[in-house]
């Protein structure tokens, strides 16, 4: 990753089967905030109290961290075509069906079945990148990257679009949107081989007892902490319509995007992956604390600005803990990925209840300033076991000696 940005062009002259996958990336990315603008309205057609709306995320990343144990047994059997369509296949019906609930018990269900397949689509859809990709794994990994960024910036703003309409549309629209990408993969990716060995059901937990994966996991668990509780339960402090919410997470998403393609590769360059994991963290919970402040003296203002520059430190640790889970054990990728992947998502799906039933039962600073002290939890875990890190501290300098060598050819 360090190095792919060097040849920018060759990133983008890839085979229409990486680009379709990449494509289906975006929009299943994009039911990440898709429900971000319309929290408000599903709580007021529902009849449902914030807390309970929040559910929509827990369930979804509840359901999408355990499966994440599975993705590489299914994949290891069916191949990763088909593994990708199963997880289309599953998305299209859930999001199809959340259009169509009555309640929030079923919209809550259906957004957990969603999850299912989104497990199954975006474990697999990095692997198939890599194997698909001209230019190496770190141009796929960046093409991965800007598709996580552009459909969690796309995800809010397709959702006020639509959901300023009515509520449902938006779960209709991404159901469209993934039949289209089906299609796209089913037409244009040929079939991927199965690995020459299968991955046992046991294999990303027993990956877990490195200490190098388990340390960036258990951090990235507190990070997500604090990450989903800006994503749901900020809409609702927020007093906006869906549009203007659809606005402030557009450009949320647009600084995560810019932090995750374009800032964590020089930082890394300058002070290493740990460090940058060290200043986005300080960083996301300076900003917590900043939406609290602002949160509690009404000043909306505020709360915006702090809002979309919290995309900066969060897209600067999503792309660092990728590469570091990705990067730190001895473990084949699609297995470290699943372990660290299942804790990680805990953090997503425990935040948004807990955030929103603390900001209903004792006031709206509280849950970002839980979201403050994960963050500097998740900084002490990485300074109490840094020399579990030392293997990225070796990948970082193999990566600064690259540039040195390849300075003179550009």
């Amino acid at each position: 990753m360090q190095t792919g940005m060097q040849n920018g062009g060759g990133i983008l002259r890839q085979p229409m089967s990486v680009w379709a996958t990449a494509f289906a990336a975006v929009v299943a990315f994009m039911g990440i905030g898709l429900v971000d603008p319309i929290l408000p309205s599903i709580a007021q057609g529902l009849k449902a109290t914030p807390s309970q709306v929040s559910l929509l995320f827990t369930s979804y990343f509840l359901v999408t961290a355990v499966a994440m144990l599975i993705t590489g047994w299914v994949s290891s059997r069916i191949g990763g075509k088909r593994t990708l369509l199963a997880g289309l296949a599953l998305v299209i019906v859930f999001a199809a069906l959340a259009g169509t609930s009555t309640s929030v018990a079923e919209l809550v269900g259906f957004r957990a079945g969603w999850g299912l397949g989104n497990a199954l689509f975006v474990a697999t859809a990095l692997a198939v990148i890599v194997g698909a990709a001209s230019g190496g794994a770190e141009s796929a990994i960046i093409l991965y990257e800007a598709a996580l960024g552009l459909g969690i910036s796309a995800g809010p703003l397709a959702g006020a679009l639509l959901g300023d309409w009515n509520w449902r549309a938006p779960f209709f629209g991404t159901a469209t949107l993934m039949a289209v990408g089906f299609v796209l993969i089913l037409t244009l990716l040929k079939a991927t081989p199965k690995p020459p060995t299968k991955t046992a059901l046991s294999a990303p937990i027993r990956a877990l007892a490195h200490g190098g994966l388990s340390t960036t996991a258990f951090t990235a668990l507190f990070y997500n902490f604090a990450f989903f509780t800006i994503l749901a339960f900020t809409p609702f402090i927020l007093g906006m319509s869906p549009y203007g919410i659809g606005a402030v997470f557009f450009g949320w998403g647009v600084c995560v995007a810019l932090a995750s393609v374009f800032g964590a590769p020089r930082l890394q360059r300058r002070i290493g992956s740990v460090g940058v994991l060290h200043l986005a963290l300080a960083l996301l919970a300076v900003l917590q604390v900043g939406i609290a402040v602002f949160g509690v003296a009404g000043v909306n203002a505020g709360v915006v600005v702090c809002v979309v520059l919290s995309g900066i430190p969060i897209g600067l640790n999503n792309t660092v803990f990728t590469e570091s889970a990705m990067e730190v054990s001895d473990a084949p990728r699609p297995v470290a990925s699943a372990g660290y992947n299942f804790v990680r998502w805990m953090g997503g799906a425990l935040a948004p209840f807990i955030a929103t039933k603390l900001g209903e039962d004792i006031g709206v600073a509280v849950p970002y300033v839980l979201g403050a002290v994960c963050c500097f939890v998740g900084m002490m875990v990485l300074y109490l076991r840094r020399h579990h890190l030392r293997t990225l501290v070796r990948v970082d300098a193999d990566h600064t000696r690259q540039d040195v060598v390849a300075a003179p050819a550009r």
